[in-house]
């Protein structure tokens, strides 16, 4: 069978980009931000990804055109040994969670889309009434079991009609709308009244803030924000011809992930700061406290339903990315056609999802060190298994492949130089991330 393959280096970028941009970039961003230290924050960031971000994600998409296989037997390929066939079932496994509780929390964020667009939002003008709104929707069965089965059914719909048509043509349309729509609300929120203190508040470096608890944040939104651990980047890797360079499009990927976190954060606070009302960091920010910014100003409905479609198409561009690993392990493996696997995959995810849709509501009493399903799921990937899976990638290319054969395919069609180039990513690849991804698994144990 013949395996799909881009059409240019912009269809895998923007697609890339697509997988990067999710709701870490757009919702948790602005909060780390805000109350970790502000422009010092960001400094420490853009540090953190240029150490293990970007070499990891070199990395992951060497492995994946080295290979031209998907996540599972990129490791077998490489590591031939049991341990590695191990390592490839946990990446893909990874993919699959993921994939399922993103698909039930995007869904709640499809609803509020819906929530907007028939102007359901206008009559919270109070944090006690969208507060109670928000609950009386997470209350209803169908709501959050809906809406989970038509962003997966939108998800499926896209890389159903396969790499090209799908997944490329999809990311093609939907991420130059994402920016125009981020860019529209950046403009609207830097034209409101106290707009440079919301500047202010989020630039201005607190370099005391910076404790080493801030620093592992900080690293760990740079790994989390590139899609890194959970096969989507080796397998889009995967789908590149042997001779295309990469490495542009790998900065290219950073780049656009560390624009749309700031552009994020201001667009955010500017609106926030308009009203006076202060920041309230994860869901809070995007179901309670925005909601009651929007129906208190003037234009509040069109800046409302361009939020929600912002972060949608986020999550979106995200979701299609974490389902691709599953889909090509089917058609690769197993000899499936490429709609057959899409069906499949979205299939299994719905299912695994379904209690993460029902969490808030028929399955509320389902809990565990006082988190309901929703958010053991999220955190059992976040912190054992993305971490893990970047870690066992990390060392297979580094030192079971080795790092000398990996720059050796990364040279084709690069213009990565010796030395600079290698030792840049020998260093980071070799001894820094893994260290650095040790200890953020090991901060994150604290959370149980």
């Amino acid at each position: 069978m013949l395996r799909e393959s881009w059409r240019n280096r912009a269809g895998f970028a923007l697609a890339a980009i697509g997988s990067a941009v999710g709701l870490a970039s757009i919702v948790r961003f602005p909060y780390l931000v805000a109350d970790h230290g502000g422009a010092a924050f960001i400094f420490v960031y853009l540090l953190s990804v240029f150490i293990i971000g970007i070499p990891i994600l070199i990395s992951e998409i060497t492995l994946g055109r080295a290979t031209q296989r998907n996540c599972y037997e990129a490791f077998v390929d490489k590591g031939k040994s049991p341990f590695w066939k191990g390592a490839g079932a946990w990446v893909l496994l990874t993919a699959l969670l993921v994939s399922a509780f993103y698909s039930a929390l995007s869904g709640w964020i499809l609803g509020y889309l819906v929530e907007a667009v028939f102007d359901r939002l206008q009559p919270l003008h109070t944090s006690e009434l969208a507060t109670s709104h928000f609950k009386e929707l997470l209350r209803t069965p169908l709501w959050g079991l809906g809406y989970h089965f038509v962003f997966l059914g939108i998800s499926v719909a896209l890389v159903y009609s396969g790499l090209r048509k799908g997944i490329e043509r999809g990311c093609k349309i939907l991420m130059p709308f994402l920016f125009l729509t981020l860019l529209i609300l950046v403009v609207k929120g830097l034209s409101l009244d106290n707009a440079s203190n919301a500047l202010e508040y989020l630039f201005k470096p607190d370099w005391s803030l910076i404790t080493p608890g801030v620093i592992l944040m900080a690293l760990g939104q740079a790994f989390f924000t590139l899609s890194l651990g959970q096969g989507t980047m080796i397998t889009y890797g995967s789908y590149l011809p042997k001779d295309s360079p990469y490495v542009g499009s790998c900065i290219a990927v950073a780049l656009s992930v560390i624009a749309v976190s700031i552009l994020s954060s201001i667009a955010v606070f500017t609106i926030i700061f308009s009203a006076n009302m202060t920041p309230e960091g994860g869901l809070g920010l995007m179901f309670q406290t925005l909601p009651v910014v929007f129906s208190n100003m003037g234009g509040g409905h069109i800046l409302a339903v361009s939020f929600f479609v912002l972060v949608t198409l986020a999550a979106l561009t995200s979701e299609i990315s974490v389902l691709e690993p599953i889909i090509a392990y089917l058609v690769d493996n197993r000899g499936w056609k490429r709609k057959n696997a899409a069906l499949a995959a979205g299939t299994m995810a719905f299912v695994i999802g379904v209690p993460c849709a029902l969490s808030t509501s028929l399955l509320s009493d389902w809990t565990l060190w006082g988190k309901n399903i929703l958010e053991l799921f999220d955190l059992f990937a976040t912190t054992l298994l993305v971490p893990i899976g970047g870690l066992l990638g990390v060392l297979l290319v580094t030192w079971r492949w080795g790092f000398s054969s990996a720059f050796k395919e990364l040279k084709h069609g690069t213009m990565v130089k010796y030395p600079i180039g290698y030792l840049y990513l020998k260093i980071c690849l070799k001894y820094i991330a893994p260290a650095l991804i040790v200890i953020i698994f090991f901060s994150n144990l604290s959370l149980f």
